[in-house]
């Protein structure tokens, strides 16, 4: 996450995500030229899921814009430690951060303070979110993050800006993961980084649904298929692992 960047859930989705099955056919964009080529779909699948299959995966349905209050809850402070993580990122004062699927801001206006001289871009597809995040931003007076609407299969950042792209519990619900990671990628400076942010799918006790939990050994074979090459996996989150990727230079 998203992208997204962060927040709970792809653009503003959650673990818990209340899907929105109903909007998917007004809100998903035409098929890409190689979609065929990259995706299966299942006819019968998992009910939180969308039958679309990537690398083996069932794609999660994200978190529509009702369910933002999810994103604000008071426990994630306890459950997810923001600074903690924010604080393992090591971040220099003039990065540009991507927080794909920024949602509310959540985890945005966190990163912002961190870089003063850079500034961190929040990507969300919803606009409803991108509404809720400059609100938020308006009333804390936060100057250096900008919105930016992405579309489900493009994030719309500019080419070789970005220092870190950053998806809290985000990634599992991309629509066109192959696709958005594309345009990610080219986003990134040479030998910049990608973190990504995902309950522990190896965790069968965790009470978080199936698809809204990934494996390291699956995040690892996603990103490898974009190009990134894995750097480090830091499990010291309660229920999370933090993945960390560079881009060759």
């Amino acid at each position: 996450m998203a992208i997204l960047v962060a927040g709970v859930g792809w653009f503003g989705g959650s673990a818990g995500a209340i899907a929105e099955p109903l909007l998917k056919p007004l809100l998903a964009p035409s098929q890409p030229n190689n979609a065929a080529k990259v995706y299966n779909y299942r006819a019968v699948h998992d009910p939180d899921g969308t039958g679309k299959v990537y690398l083996g995966r069932e794609i999660a349905h994200y978190m529509g814009h009702r369910g933002a209050a999810w994103l604000e809850r008071p426990d994630r402070e306890v459950t997810e430690q923001p600074q903690l993580l924010i604080d393992a990122l090591r971040l220099e004062p003039t990065d540009v951060v991507a927080d794909i699927g920024a949602g509310t801001g959540y985890m945005s206006f966190r990163i912002a303070t961190e870089v003063p001289e850079g500034k961190v871009l929040a990507v969300d597809i919803q606009p409803e979110m991108l509404d809720m995040l400059e609100f938020f931003q308006d009333i804390n007076q936060i100057e250096n993050v900008e919105p930016i609407l992405g579309e489900a299969d493009n994030p719309n950042l500019p080419d070789e800006q970005v220092n870190l792209a950053f998806m809290v519990d985000a990634y599992h619900e991309f629509e066109y993961p192959y696709e958005m990671m594309q345009g990610i990628v080219r986003s990134l400076k040479p030998n910049g980084r990608v973190v990504l942010v995902e309950y522990r799918g190896e965790n069968w006790f965790l009470p978080i649904k199936r698809l809204h939990k990934m494996t390291e050994a699956q995040v690892k074979r996603e990103m490898a298929n974009v190009g990134l090459e894995w750097t480090e996996t830091l499990e010291i989150l309660p229920q999370q692992h933090i993945l960390i990727f560079s881009k060759p230079a």
